[in-house]
């Protein structure tokens, strides 16, 4: 028998003997991102941060999803989840942040080099076909318990789309256009910057979209190893058979997914609008 869990444990625990302070550094400055975000969104009042929000979903997305979110986010005040809603939201950020800045340059580079696409795509293919729940496992070796496993596990779970749809929109750039700059005298980085990243910048935009959407989804999952937020009272409504602290858990999540989703695809549909123009 071949036993490959075998094999990836002692992997595992050789990272973690010979690289724990690099992981210490790492958990450290994760930890101060999201307390600092987190820090921010407790500071303010909560009916600043429903206006705010509520604001920006009106502009970027019309006043129906505006009122939306006003109502959602009063509604989450109301039942008593205002603090695990700013600690999910805060965690989310944070790991599609992290996961975008690695993400985009990763698909940059797998559009323009054939061979790193080719490396990637198995890599990505398994990372999104991995149960979230595997992913737990080295972030608690890695970084203990509480937020910034959760936010590894996340970072991990949510950046395939981010890469897949960077190197898409990449690829989609018509061929003519890109000889026609070429042909005038421009650089590589003025044909990435002013032609291709414009051109393909709506499917770019929609890779935003669903690793913010798999954020949501995995730190809800990272509630299992202490992260907190919302995903706790889910996992408690859970362990404990309270259905009616499941479905409060459950309508807060639902909530933030639909307001987190409109914002972020309105983005995308407004840039649409330009091109077609």
């Amino acid at each position: 028998m071949i036993k490959i869990g075998k094999y990836i444990e002692q992997f595992i625990n050789w990272l973690t003997h010979n690289f724990s302070p690099f992981f210490k550094m790492v958990k450290a400055g994760v930890e101060t991102m999201v307390d600092g975000v987190l820090g921010l969104f407790t500071f303010l009042p909560f009916y600043v941060v429903i206006a705010l929000l509520a604001i920006l979903a009106w502009r970027r997305a019309g006043w129906g999803i505006g009122v939306v979110t006003a109502l959602g986010l009063t509604l989450i005040y109301m039942m008593g989840y205002w603090a695990p809603t700013m600690e999910t939201l805060s965690l989310i950020l944070v790991s599609a942040f992290i996961a975008l800045i690695m993400g985009i340059p990763l698909g940059i580079w797998a559009a323009r080099n054939k061979t790193a696409g080719s490396i990637m795509r198995p890599l990505l293919d398994f990372m999104q076909t991995m149960p979230a729940f595997v992913y737990l496992i080295p972030a608690v070796l890695f970084f203990g318990l509480g937020k910034v496993p959760g936010v590894f596990a996340t970072i991990i779970f949510a950046m395939p789309p981010a890469v897949r749809l960077t190197t898409l929109g990449i690829s989609q750039v018509p061929e003519d256009i890109v000889e026609a700059t070429r042909s005038f005298g421009a650089t590589p980085r003025q044909l990435l910057f002013k032609v291709e990243l414009p051109l393909a910048l709506p499917t770019i935009l929609a890779g935003v979209n669903q690793t913010i959407m798999m954020s949501l989804s995995m730190v809800v999952v990272s509630a299992m190893i202490a992260a907190g937020g919302l995903g706790e009272i889910v996992l408690k409504g859970i362990t404990q058979l309270k259905i009616g602290l499941g479905f409060e858990g459950g309508i807060a999540v639902v909530i933030l997914a639909i307001i987190l989703d409109r914002i972020t695809q309105s983005f995308g549909k407004k840039k649409q609008k330009k091109n077609a123009k």
